[in-house]
């Protein structure tokens, strides 16, 4: 199988994370860039990307790149790239694009270009003068940063975050990629209980246990590539069989999730159910002050609502209070909270241990780590590195 390029895109400040997950999976040639992780691999890589990656926006696979300061070299370079390889005669080939800090600024002009120039190369391929693009779908990227050009073929069609348990919304959700990273960034593992005070529509605890039992995230849903004839059938069925195989079910969970609002531990069951996780998370309708956790040496990760998702600054600063006292009598718990708010330490009565920058969105947040007695990381598992899917040498 031949090398191929691949980008994982990532939010601001959770490239670390994304990269870590690509490494877990076995590829170790990459480069960790803003916004991207960018490593190589071959076609199942695609596909075990596509399916495994938790944090990652979507995986592209990676055409090229080259300085466009004009429109002709644009069109030329672009003209030059394999496309043929990839794109088959009658398939659907919309171009996006964006451009930032470049002299080529009119994204609609770049895009036009961009496909004439493709269409171009085509041509000689096919030796046609039209294509009916009827079928399987490429959607190709144009990306101007500085002058350089990257284009790039969306391998993932729907964003990552879009697992397929989620049916119903609550307001303002936060994105299962977001929650995941949540999660992983706490190095929280099944061995302890874990509660979401402010559970919402239910993404922590849902993720929470998809990490425990190392369940494949994309194993519930399709991707553009899988309609890819460049990617063969054989290769997501031997992706799926290797997910299905290293779910590990048999693991005791103890994990949580509580909400004042009644409608919204109503979509948080209706995901858990269509997650299959239904008898193994607990959902209630209670205020934090009301709750009690139990257990030693937890983890309370949560995304108190704000801004839209909860009325006004008065009604915030007492749901920070209210979590900052039901967490006091608590010592070994360690406390992981994503919020804006800039006095969010000053409302939850300490400061945090270590502080990390994160875009829920496109609002600038904090993730504020309480770490509790007793130490933050327990000893693992001795069989938890056999429950990442390891990739063959290239």
């Amino acid at each position: 199988m031949a090398k191929i390029q691949l980008i994982a895109t990532t939010p601001m400040g959770m490239e670390a994370v994304v990269a870590r997950e690509v490494k877990e999976l076995g590829y170790e040639d990459m480069m960790v860039e803003n916004g991207r992780v960018t490593f190589w691999g071959d076609e199942l890589a695609i596909c075990r990307a596509n399916l495994w990656l938790r944090t990652a926006d979507r995986i592209l696979v990676k055409m090229g790149e080259f300085p466009a300061a004009n429109f002709e070299e644009l069109f030329e370079k672009t003209k030059a790239l394999p496309w043929p390889d990839w794109i088959p005669g009658d398939a659907e080939f919309p171009v996006q694009g964006r451009s930032h800090k470049s002299q080529l600024s009119s994204v609609p002009a770049c895009q036009a270009i961009v496909k004439k120039a493709i269409v171009e190369k085509m041509k000689q391929q096919y030796n046609t003068e039209w294509f009916a693009e009827t079928g399987p779908r490429y959607v190709i990227e144009v990306a101007l940063l500085n002058d350089v050009a990257t284009l790039t073929l969306d391998s993932s069609g729907y964003g990552l975050h879009k697992r397929g348990y989620r049916k119903l919304v609550t307001e303002a959700p936060l994105k299962e990629t977001m929650a995941a990273a949540l999660i992983l960034l706490s190095r929280w593992n099944a061995e302890r209980p874990l509660l979401d005070p402010f559970c919402g529509s239910g993404t922590i605890p849902i993720e929470a246990a998809m990490i425990a039992w190392n369940i494949a995230p994309g194993l519930r849903r399709s991707f553009a590539a899988e309609a890819w004839s460049i990617v063969p059938q054989a290769l997501w069925h031997e992706a799926r069989e290797e997910a299905f195989d290293l779910l590990r079910d048999d693991i005791p969970l103890d994990i949580s999730g509580s909400d004042i609002d009644p409608a919204a531990i109503e979509v948080a069951h209706a995901a858990a159910k269509a997650a299959g996780l239904s008898k193994e998370l607990r959902f209630s309708v209670a205020p934090v002050a009301s709750l009690r956790p139990e257990g030693e040496h937890g983890c309370i990760i949560t995304n108190p609502p704000y801004g839209e998702r909860l009325g006004d600054e008065a009604e915030v600063e007492l749901a920070l209070r209210q979590l900052g006292a039901m967490t006091k009598p608590l010592p070994t718990w360690s406390v992981f909270i994503l919020n804006p708010n800039k006095q969010l330490e000053h409302f939850y009565g300490r400061p945090a241990n270590k502080k990390r920058k994160l875009f829920n969105g496109r609002i600038e947040c904090a993730y504020y780590q309480y770490f509790g007695q007793g130490g933050l990381y327990p000893r693992q598992n001795k069989d938890s590195s056999e429950q990442k899917p390891q990739q063959t040498k290239l």
